[in-house]
């Protein structure tokens, strides 16, 4: 049967380190049902090599995605914090309140902070 919302990560980011991200807002086709994720790596040079990766996966599970926006997380995961700043320039900047409150359900023990700041 096809996944549940459920059963989408919500967050998934390096464990360390300063990189691109994109809050991302997944819905069944035709339902009311949505979850909005976040999606972090390095290993991504543009915001959209991110949505490239994720959208594909979701489509998958058939979920359609569009991306609300993008940015910078910075992860320091020895002093427990992580800060949300930035923006994208394709997909122009999340709501980044939005943001920390998707990864404050994750990272319950953390100091997390944003700022519209550059870098």
């Amino acid at each position: 049967g096809a996944a549940t919302m459920a059963t989408v990560p919500e967050v998934e980011i390096d464990a360390d380190g300063t990189f691109k991200y994109i809050l991302v807002r997944l819905q069944r086709p035709g339902g009311e049902e949505r979850q909005d994720i976040v999606r972090g790596t390095k290993a991504a040079e543009f915001h959209n090599h991110i949505f490239e990766k994720v959208n594909p996966e979701m489509e998958k599970l058939g979920f359609e995605c569009k991306c609300l926006g993008g940015g910078k997380i910075e992860h320091n995961s020895k002093d427990k914090k992580i800060r949300v700043f930035g923006l994208s320039t394709g997909y122009g900047k999340a709501d980044h309140s939005v943001t920390v409150e998707i990864l404050k359900k994750v990272y319950t023990d953390y100091e997390i902070t944003w700022s519209d700041d550059k870098k």
